[in-house]
């Protein structure tokens, strides 16, 4: 392109921009502020910070960090939270049609009949919370837990219903919460990520992740699944020959380079990557440090059944502990599967007294291990999965329940929430909340407000409007907080 055509092109875009100007209105003086504003902006982009330094949130809170014990799949409530007689005495037969107007399901095809559980429970604690024998380590927490009956969710697939609780939309590409929580408040770990993804069970969570995806927000707010082995994460393990010395070097040209970079397009995503390059450097002496479960106790190991070199839901357990002890933010545990439908390795017979021994003894351990240390009083322990389990069992091989998301249950822990209350009721056959019930989104209000946030303030403007966690809804739970 010749000389004379792009000084034509540059003489007509600002032309343009003059004549915009003025049709709107502003004139000379009005063009160059605009300019110098535009120009300011561009260079505060430009400065560099750490995005994961801790920050103060709206108002005084009462829990610092959050551990969410995900049970992928949907735990069966009738099975091992709450018990209904009624459903023994009706056992086999067709639920009234009134208690079913205006429910979902995902494969119930109208004919299904009632299924009483076949478990033994018991009233445990003072506060008289029911248990089934399939959870015999939870007494020993029961007075430590706020037991959330009565939940219900938008949602009856397994994907978007994890998203849903994770990302407060069944659709992917919403900020997680571990995400939102470190956005607000940064984090206390100069050395591990501030959210962090541990997994167990025989595959990962349908979604994948998605659910600990930053979405718009800035990548510095991603989840960091670590694995279990010499390696928690892939390739952070320096190559053969490269010293401790040489890497140093490395990182810092490489930031410099990143920074030229920066200085001239003011992405702020090459900021998150000039972060990243810093924390891989950090974390390939912490991360392997945080993995060696042999420097615990005998006696921790034993309470919690946890092995080390073994991957496990307890090591998990453990490791959630440490890193919490470390300042990290938000820990996610995901471990499934949950999906007890009835089919030949998905039964109620077999697989949910299986999958109740795994995390049973781990889950008590972790409470009360954070008790002892004096760190449950600012440290959220939250158990439950995406949705719940109907009373009517499924025409499968063996006995199942499909999907229900109305009137599930959850437990927490700590952080402000009130310990030993048993929260919400629901009818007689377990079809839906009669007392208290209440939303995913209520649950994701709590959690924000004993972080300290106003649910309705911690938001992010993207495509010209603002996004928070709970979407437009969202009640704070004032009655479980202590």
């Amino acid at each position: 392109m010749s000389e004379s055509h792009t000084n034509e092109r540059a003489r007509l875009r600002h032309t343009t921009r003059r004549q915009f100007f003025e049709r709107c209105g502003v004139g000379v003086g009005g063009m160059a502020l605009a300019s110098m504003l535009a120009q300011e902006q561009a260079e505060a982009k430009l400065v560099v910070t750490n995005a994961m330094a801790p920050r103060p949130p709206h108002y005084k809170p009462r829990a610092k960090s959050v551990i969410f014990l995900f049970m992928a799949g949907g735990p069966s409530q009738l099975d091992l939270l709450t018990d209904k007689p009624l459903l023994r005495r009706h056992h086999g037969q067709l639920p009234p049609q009134s208690y079913l107007e205006g429910k979902r399901f995902a494969f119930l095809k109208g004919t299904e009949t009632l299924l009483a559980s076949p478990r033994k429970f018991g009233r445990y604690g003072e506060c008289g919370q029911e248990l089934s024998d399939l959870l015999p380590c939870h007494r020993q927490i029961v007075d430590e837990v706020c037991w959330l009956h009565g939940i219900n969710t938008d949602v009856f697939n397994h994907g978007p219903a994890k998203l849903f609780v994770n990302t407060g939309s069944p659709q992917p590409g919403r900020p997680s919460m571990g995400s939102w929580v470190t956005y607000g408040l940064g984090s206390e770990a100069s050395d591990l990520p501030g959210f962090v993804v541990l997994q167990s069970g025989p595959r990962g969570p349908r979604a994948g992740s998605s659910l600990w995806s930053s979405g718009f927000l800035p990548t510095t707010y991603q989840g960091v699944p670590l694995r279990s082995g010499p390696e928690p994460i892939l390739n952070l393990k320096s190559p053969a020959g490269m010293t401790r010395q040489r890497e140093r070097r490395f990182v810092d040209i490489v930031s410099e380079l990143n920074q030229l970079r920066l200085d001239q397009v003011g992405d702020a995503e090459i900021a998150t990557r000039i972060a990243a390059y810093e924390m891989a450097y950090e974390m390939q002496s912490s991360a392997p440090e945080l993995m060696e479960l042999s420097q615990e106790s005998q006696s921790t190991l034993d309470l919690y059944g946890a092995t080390p070199g073994k991957p496990s839901y307890a090591n998990n357990c453990l490791l959630a502990r440490r890193l919490v002890e470390r300042g990290v933010r938000f820990v996610q545990l995901y471990h499934t599967n949950w999906d007890h439908h009835g089919g030949p390795t998905e039964n109620l017979e077999e697989h949910l007294p299986a999958i109740c021994k795994e995390i049973d003894q781990a889950s008590a351990a972790l409470v009360l291990d954070l008790k002892q240390r004096g760190l449950l009083d600012d440290t959220m322990v939250i158990w439950g999965g995406e949705f719940g389990r109907t009373p009517m069992g499924e025409v499968r091989e063996k006995t199942g329940r499909d999907h229900h998301i109305d009137g599930y249950s959850m437990w927490a822990a700590g952080g402000g929430f009130k310990p030993g209350l048993v929260h919400g009721k629901t009818d007689e056959l377990g079809l839906g909340a009669v007392e208290h019930g209440k939303h995913v989104h209520d649950l994701q209000a709590t959690i924000l407000h004993l972080l300290g946030f106003n649910h309705e303030r911690l938001t992010f403007r993207f495509q010209g409007r603002d996004f928070r966690l709970t979407d437009i809804h969202g009640n704070i739970l004032h009655d479980v907080i202590g």
